[in-house]
């Protein structure tokens, strides 16, 4: 994978335009992104200290703020960063910096470690590998939350990105070769999504316990503990 393709986001996304990509009008997609963080939220206990990788400009933890210690966000997008920074000004315990996520050197951290909203594909790569540092960056007894797409959500997703070309915000979307869980748009961008099978793979080559759960028809969450 070119350069190019790897940080898409990175380069056609600034700050503003991905603040449009979750300003949806959609219901199930609203839905989607809140389920996500209400999953999350209800395992914090108030003490954490948190990493979010590709953060983005913190909009899930500005959501999360209050129910953990301390959080930092990392990013390799410097304008999302920047943006952030004043959208979180008013969150004194989130920190956001930018960082590219496959070379990070954290090691015993942070309480908790989370990739949501199929950031294992966003953030490109080698998605175990990904998997293994966000384990390292965690002690034991620690975990580490990984979610993607489940598949009842494709129609969904489908839509929602339909949304995002209608915003100007992403090529056209290849209608014909968008299919089984891949989004294709005509200017080159794809985006993938894991199987509940890639994550029992992922969860297995971890060396750590495990447990896969599905969230309100919409997210596949791997939830990885560090022993």
């Amino acid at each position: 994978m070119n350069e190019e393709n790897r940080n898409y986001y990175a380069q056609n996304l600034n700050s503003q335009k991905l603040f449009q990509v979750y300003d949806t009008k959609i219901p199930r997609i609203r839905q989607y992104l809140d389920k996500e963080i209400d999953f999350i939220r209800k395992r914090l206990h108030g003490s954490e200290n948190v990493l979010e990788i590709g953060a983005g400009y913190g909009r899930i933890l500005k959501e999360l703020s209050l129910h953990a210690k301390s959080f930092v966000g990392i990013d390799i997008s410097e304008g999302s960063i920047e943006f952030g920074k004043e959208y979180l000004k008013e969150f004194p315990n989130v920190q956001l910096e930018v960082k590219d996520a496959h070379r990070l050197s954290f090691v015993d951290t942070f309480d908790v470690v989370l990739c949501l909203q199929n950031g294992l594909s966003a953030l490109k790569g080698e998605p175990l590998e990904l998997i293994k540092i966000s384990i390292r960056a965690i002690p034991k007894g620690g975990r580490a939350y990984f979610s993607t797409y489940s598949a009842k959500f494709w129609q969904h997703r489908l839509a929602w990105f339909r949304e995002q070309v209608d915003k100007g915000l992403l090529g056209e979307l290849d209608e014909e070769q968008a299919k089984d869980g891949v989004i294709v748009c005509k200017d080159g961008f794809r985006a993938v999504t894991f199987t509940e099978n890639d994550f029992v793979k992922f969860g297995e080559a971890s060396g750590c316990r495990y447990e896969i759960r599905e969230v309100d028809e919409s997210s596949l969450f791997l939830i990885i503990t560090k022993e």
